[in-house]
């Protein structure tokens, strides 16, 4: 049976849930003006997160400074990013998507994959278009439906003409759907790997797909390459999975606003990265043998060490020894933009081994006020309790985290 899957994106997600929230209170329609959402809009500080059509016509794009944004368009409506709302809009958009498919993927908090294999629905086209007012007339914002027999044709779709569109992309449909576009359309393709294309005179899609394997794997490495001729070619069996793979690792990154320069603002950020990392790895009961620690200078160079653990903890304490002994050890006194930790080499932590010289009944208080704080973030919230070391820290935790 051939496979139908569909691909539902939220239109400017950020904006649209805002904008909706807003003309439910009778206020302007931020879709309608030239507005964004990002920053400290009475500092003009931060980026723009994402932008109304009207603000695209001044030439404002997502990622660049709110003052250059207010530069283009000095009557820019600028709104800070309300997280508490886009959870709520994502889980209610989710639930209606939900509801038409046997299997649903989240992709991301905007973006979801849904396999209609074996549905009753003999018209996708129609099912989708139902699907997409359903989601307008009931939580008031709009998506984008791409339609395809596979996850990378259905998500390419979703990225044709927008707003408020159904688009289909059938492997017979390629050829004039997706194989005239710059090659910089194809899904995961990056810059670095456009400028190697183009270099070498592939310029579209079509023409990706109509090259040599060898010659693409040559200019782009071996797994690359391969994946990105096979995705030029409309190629692809991954399965629509309704629970994510088991986490190989758990990271978290912090980006300053203002230069890092000494181990009083550093090392309290590492302490609180340790905290929240070693409190998810805990949820999901896992234990950690590796440790690293990232940092990036103000030359946009990233550095990292790591060390391999003698036996595998899930303790904050153990964990943030071993992130402190790395950074002292790595960093040179350069001023800093990010820093990072992350945790690998997982373990189920049901097993343990022992090791003669260690200090039993320290580790038991150890993981004892772990516990202690788990129960109550558990119950209270992350932010009803944190370690003394961590609050003179002035620095924010950024959001650039993955598990």
């Amino acid at each position: 049976m051939e496979r139908l899957i569909f691909h539902v994106d939220v239109n400017s997600a950020f904006l649209s849930w805002e904008a909706a929230k807003r003309v439910k209170m009778g206020l302007p329609d931020l879709r309608d003006i030239p507005s964004c959402i990002g920053g400290d809009p009475s500092k003009r500080t931060g980026i723009v997160v994402a932008k109304s059509i009207p603000a695209k016509k001044y030439g404002i794009q997502t990622g660049e400074p709110m003052a250059m944004a207010f530069r283009k368009c000095p009557n820019l409506v600028a709104v800070p990013s309300d997280f508490e709302l886009y959870d709520k809009c994502s889980r209610a958009f989710k639930k209606i998507c939900g509801s038409y498919a046997p299997v649903m993927e989240s992709f991301s908090i905007d973006e979801v994959f849904l396999d209609m294999t074996g549905t009753s629905y003999i018209y996708p086209v129609a099912t989708a278009h139902e699907l997409k007012d359903k989601i307008r007339t009931e939580l008031g914002f709009t998506v984008n439906i791409g339609i395809s027999t596979n996850k990378l044709l259905a998500k390419m779709a979703s990225d044709f003409e927008k707003p408020d569109k159904v688009h289909t992309l059938f492997p017979e449909e390629i050829p004039v759907k997706m194989w005239p576009l710059p090659v910089r359309e194809l899904l995961f393709l990056g810059k670095s790997s456009e400028k190697k294309l183009q270099d070498a005179g592939i310029r579209t899609i079509g023409d990706l797909a109509h090259e040599k394997k060898a010659k693409i794997q040559a200019l782009l490495g071996e797994k690359a390459g391969q994946q990105l001729y096979q995705y030029a070619r409309g190629l692809d069996d991954s399965p629509v999975k309704a629970k994510p793979d088991e986490a190989k690792g758990f990271s978290l990154e912090t980006t300053f606003n203002d230069d890092l320069v000494s181990l009083e603002q550093a090392l309290p950020i590492l302490l609180e990265q340790c905290d929240i990392l070693a409190a998810r790895m805990r949820r999901k009961k896992k234990k950690c043998t590796c440790i690293s620690v990232t940092f990036r200078t103000l030359d946009f160079r990233n550095k990292s060490h790591q060390t391999k653990l003698p036996n595998a903890t899930d303790i904050t304490e153990e964990i943030y020894r071993n992130a402190q002994n790395l950074f002292q050890e790595s960093w040179m006194r350069q001023p800093l933009r990010l820093l990072g930790v992350s945790l690998t080499g997982l373990t189920d932590d049901s097993f343990e081994q022992l090791s003669f010289f260690e200090n039993t009944h320290k580790k038991e208080r150890q993981q004892k006020l772990d516990a202690a704080l788990d129960s109550i973030r558990l119950k209270y919230g992350n932010d009803k309790v944190t370690r003394a070391s961590i609050m003179n820290s002035t620095a924010r935790i950024g959001r650039k985290a993955k598990a």
